[in-house]
């Protein structure tokens, strides 16, 4: 219990660390050529942008979804190929966390349309942005993309 408190008294210094981080990162993946979409409440271009403005005061979060317009086998090489984020089962984390979501999960049909191939879930952790975006550009470069 006593580690819960300790790390109570730094959480809002991690939270605008890893909101700022996330937008920036949201911010550069939409403008890669071979990322399909850009999921983050963050953007001015997600549709729940205005909503999340009134209800996250204070940032959007770490979590980032993304597409890459390639098959499962290349995005999870993708991830593989990240040396600062960690391919990982589960998200939430003071590193960064990426996990691709297979386009045969049984659930995928849940999501919509553009979810369904070459779907990534990334949780941006305390790292600093630019190491992170040159991570993720050094494994889009690995992979041909």
């Amino acid at each position: 219990m006593g580690q819960i408190f300790r790390g109570s008294v730094t959480f809002p210094i991690r939270m605008e660390r890893i909101n700022q981080s996330a937008l920036k990162i949201a911010k550069w993946l939409v403008k890669r050529e071979n990322v399909t979409f850009v999921f983050y409440p963050g953007l001015e271009s997600n549709s729940g942008h205005e909503l999340a403005k009134k209800q996250m005061g204070h940032g959007f979060g770490g979590v980032i979804s993304f597409g890459l317009n390639t098959d499962d086998k290349t995005v999870e090489h993708f991830c593989a190929a990240l040396k600062v984020v960690t391919f990982a089962v589960s998200l939430g984390h003071d590193e960064s966390l990426i996990f691709p979501q297979p386009s045969n999960e049984e659930r995928i049909h849940l999501y919509p349309e553009q979810f369904r191939k070459g779907f990534i879930r990334f949780s941006v952790g305390l790292e600093d942005s630019d190491d992170i975006i040159g991570d993720l550009d050094l494994a889009l470069r690995t992979v041909g993309l």
